[in-house]
């Protein structure tokens, strides 16, 4: 009698799972069909990291045979760090769109709270998805939710700081206290720092306007700066650099958009190939060959070294060889 509930019991939790997946696979489904789909695309923020992942997922979609004006349309809003305006936006995105884009993880989260379930949505620059809630599982995210994710190398970015600046042993890691992801960078890296037998030290800013006080109290305590994968930091990393600059100390930032903004040096993935990830995601999700629920978060993980000349001559700082011998080979040396 056991083994017959059991059955019956299994048989149940089945057919309801089909129920609740059938909708989202049949409205994926749908979208092969469309002579013209309409791409929502929604930005926490401008600053050169998203900029770079907006570019590159419109590079991807065109890799995939989809291209504004031909066959999809779309419409992208930046919230410039408003949370009112994520929101809103969010909300006119979802009620007009066949398919979304979330870059940076407060914007995707808007979008799923905002866009029915049967709707995809891809994110881009989020480098927790399982942590944020927008996935169960990054190898089963189990819903409408998938896309491209990247955190830094950042085992790669210590030992980067180690063969520059030998001699630190304090490093300052600042992050943004509402940035979920910055603040999982941040702390992962502290750790590692911490493994490595050095002093990590933590320094935090509510938004924007805290990082000039805030920056300069940590640059006159630490050795070196970490600025980790955080919208907040990247945003202000021109005010972080000039106090950063004012004491002596070097800036290593997560992404390589980051150096150009004044980073001493990073190896960092390419935050262009993140967003060409998330839009060669979308476009097989589009065609009909994955479905959200069983498509595995991507990631791009091969970083490169980026080394900003004009900062290591400033701050008398000596490059290892082999390391700028990399830098020319496949990263980049900015003059």
């Amino acid at each position: 009698m056991k083994r017959i509930i059991t059955f019956i019991s299994a048989i149940i939790i089945f057919l309801v799972a089909m129920l609740l997946t059938q909708p989202a696979q049949n409205a994926q489904q749908k979208l092969t069909h469309k002579k013209v789909i309409k791409v929502g695309i929604l930005q926490l923020v401008s600053h050169p990291a998203l900029d770079q992942i907006h570019a590159g997922i419109i590079s991807g979609l065109k890799d995939e045979g989809f291209v504004a004006g031909k066959n999809i349309r779309v419409d992208f809003q930046n919230a410039q760090g408003d949370q009112s305006d994520l929101k809103t936006m969010a909300q006119q995105l979802a009620d007009r769109s066949d398919i979304l884009f979330g870059i940076a993880t407060p914007a995707a989260q808007s979008l799923v709270n905002s866009a029915s379930k049967t709707t995809p949505i891809m994110m881009a620059g989020i480098s927790d998805a399982a942590g944020s809630g927008l996935v169960k599982s990054e190898q089963h995210p189990g819903g409408n939710v998938t896309g491209a994710s990247g955190d830094s190398p950042l085992e790669k970015q210590l030992k980067l700081i180690q063969d520059i600046m030998p001699q630190a042993k304090k490093i300052g890691v600042i992050y943004t206290s509402s940035d979920a992801g910055g603040q999982s960078n941040a702390r992962k890296f502290a750790k590692l720092v911490t493994k490595a037998g050095l002093q990590p030290k933590m320094y935090t800013i509510a938004n924007t306007n805290d990082m000039q006080q805030i920056s300069q109290q940590m640059a006159s305590q630490v050795d070196a700066i970490y600025a980790p994968q955080d919208n907040g930091v990247a945003s202000a990393m021109k005010t972080l650099v000039n106090n950063a600059n004012q004491a002596g100390k070097p800036v290593f930032p997560a992404a390589d958009t980051m150096v150009k903004d004044g980073g001493t040096a990073a190896y960092a993935i390419d935050q262009h190939d993140l967003g060409r990830l998330a839009g060669h995601m979308a476009g097989q999700v589009l065609k009909g060959k994955q479905k959200t629920a069983t498509y595995p978060v991507g990631f791009v993980v091969k970083g490169k070294y980026v080394i900003n000349q004009a900062q290591v001559d400033r701050l008398h700082i000596s490059i290892p060889a082999n390391i700028l011998e990399q830098a020319h080979k496949n990263g980049r040396i900015i003059k």
